[in-house]
């Protein structure tokens, strides 16, 4: 190794040019819509920082921040663990810093998996779903919470969820609450994608709230393609009411607030976290993203399980994103403002 004595004027033109260039970089990278600046022979460790700031700032959006458990290399791309809450996600983004990949699909045969699903992929046994449910707290009636954002791709996963549970065994929607992520400012909903996912947060929760039995007629055909105005013709719902409570602060926003005050008492930290007993629950610690790992969760909260807990739901993990059908690709996982994706939660 040589080394290059440099007096401080020239010390001083040299960080002179070296800003002059990151500078550059990053307006190019901002007018060309990258997510960071170009790469200028950064390591994979930088670009696993500039990664995981652009997910706080940019996707997380004033969530608690994901926080980099791990930098390695695989096929070519920067592979980072990425932990949210207490959940441990990979994540990727090409060597040249100019893509991020919060998700990807590993190709061949029967082996496909989405890898921004938890690690839990194994279906736990009987036994395994039987000790999980001795940790709940139970209750004669208890009530399992859901929180989301409704156009996050997993958010409306645990919808489809909760959806075929509810179509299958009618009396579960009493014990089962969907609730939604975000905050008032200035008297106005915000949310982690944007407008559109605040209205339509506020749609579904003034849709709970004062047209309870519409809720998951609604919400079953909205998951399908986001037609919010097909979906309120097709499953009869007020629509003169639903604008009313929208509009009226003394409702819509009142409920609303309830939620994401419920959130920030559960620490509730991306979409979707289940709370049942006031505390948070796995859903991968009975069955998955499915019907049944749902209903397990509930049977589980009984001091003394109903029948319907006998019943075998769908064991299969639901569609992510927008979808026709229970089970299936889903969508692209960009349902978000600007294709942003949400991060879920445990």
């Amino acid at each position: 190794m040589f080394k290059i004595k440099m007096d401080k004027k020239t010390s001083l033109v040299a960080v002179a040019v070296i800003g002059i260039i990151i500078t550059g970089a990053l307006i190019f990278g901002k007018n060309s819509g990258q997510f960071s600046f170009l790469n200028l022979g950064f390591s994979n460790d930088k670009i696993a920082k500039q990664s995981l700031d652009y997910i706080n700032t940019k996707l997380l959006q004033g969530q608690p921040p994901a926080t980099l458990n791990g930098v390695s290399e695989e096929s070519g791309l920067v592979k980072m663990k990425i932990k949210i809450g207490s959940t441990e996600y990979d994540t990727y983004a090409t060597k040249d810093g100019k893509l991020l990949f919060p998700e990807a699909f590993k190709m061949g045969g029967s082996s496909d998996v989405n890898t921004q699903q938890p690690a839990q992929n194994n279906q736990p046994t009987a036994e395994e779903i039987a000790k999980s449910a001795d940790s709940l707290k139970k209750s004669d009636s208890p009530l399992v919470e859901a929180y989301i954002v409704s156009r996050c791709p997993y958010g409306l996963q645990m919808q489809r969820v909760m959806a075929d549970a509810v179509k299958n065994i009618p009396s579960m929607a009493q014990y089962m609450k969907v609730r939604y992520m975000g905050a008032v400012s200035n008297g106005v909903i915000t949310a982690m994608h944007g407008d559109a996912e605040a209205k339509e947060n506020l749609r579904q929760i003034c849709i709970r709230e004062e047209q309870a039995s519409k809720y998951w007629n609604y919400v079953s055909c909205q998951m399908q393609n986001g037609d919010t105005a097909g979906c309120e013709k097709s499953t009869g719902i007020d629509s003169a009411k639903l604008s009313a409570c929208a509009s009226d602060s003394g409702r819509g926003l009142a409920y609303a607030q309830k939620d994401f005050d419920l959130s920030g008492k559960y620490n509730v930290q991306g979409s979707p976290t289940l709370i049942s007993g006031g505390a948070q629950v796995s859903e991968f610690s009975f069955g998955g993203r499915s019907s049944d790992a749902v209903k397990n969760i509930v049977c589980g909260s009984f001091n003394s399980a109903p029948g319907f807990c006998s019943t075998k739901l769908n064991t299969t993990e639901a569609a992510v994103s927008f979808s026709a059908e229970y089970a299936g690709s889903g969508g692209s996982g960009n349902s978000g403002a600007n294709g942003t994706n949400c991060a879920p939660a445990q």
